[in-house]
């Protein structure tokens, strides 16, 4: 069993051994929102042509090597040394897409007392944020 964190959430899935992040077509979509399609890997509307003289690196045996395709359009992709849990990043380009908004991205949090709270329930209110980190 692999875990794959994503933005879409943490999924455990059946990877196949081997190099790179060998996924089913269904397991790739539901981990990442990507579907392999006759016209290449698609999101939505928007797909991306799996190139003719790599093909193999992509898909092969009916399986797609997500950790290949996310190099590919250019994201960071990091795996643990035994390859069990992997971290399918976000780009450069998205994350300085986000900061340039001054949007803070929803997250919820739970109280003191356990009852869960977003931050979208104060959209429209002036709300302080405090971060800290060890590191």
């Amino acid at each position: 069993m692999t875990t794959v964190l994503t933005n879409l959430g943490d999924f455990d899935i059946t990877a196949i051994e081997g190099d790179g992040l060998w996924l089913t077509p269904d397991d790739a979509a539901t981990a990442t929102g990507w579907s392999l399609r006759p016209e290449g890997l698609c999101r939505g509307d928007v797909c991306v042509p799996v190139p003719s003289d790599r093909t193999t690196d992509f898909v092969s045996d009916g399986k797609v090597n997500m950790a290949a395709f996310w190099h590919h359009l250019g994201m960071p992709a990091a795996q643990t040394k035994g390859g069990d849990v992997w971290a399918l990043g976000e780009g450069a380009n998205s994350r300085a897409d986000s900061l340039q908004s001054l949007d803070a991205p929803d997250f919820s949090l739970p109280d003191l007392d356990g009852a869960m709270h977003s931050l979208s329930e104060h959209r429209g209110k002036k709300v302080l944020l405090a971060t800290w980190a060890s590191w």
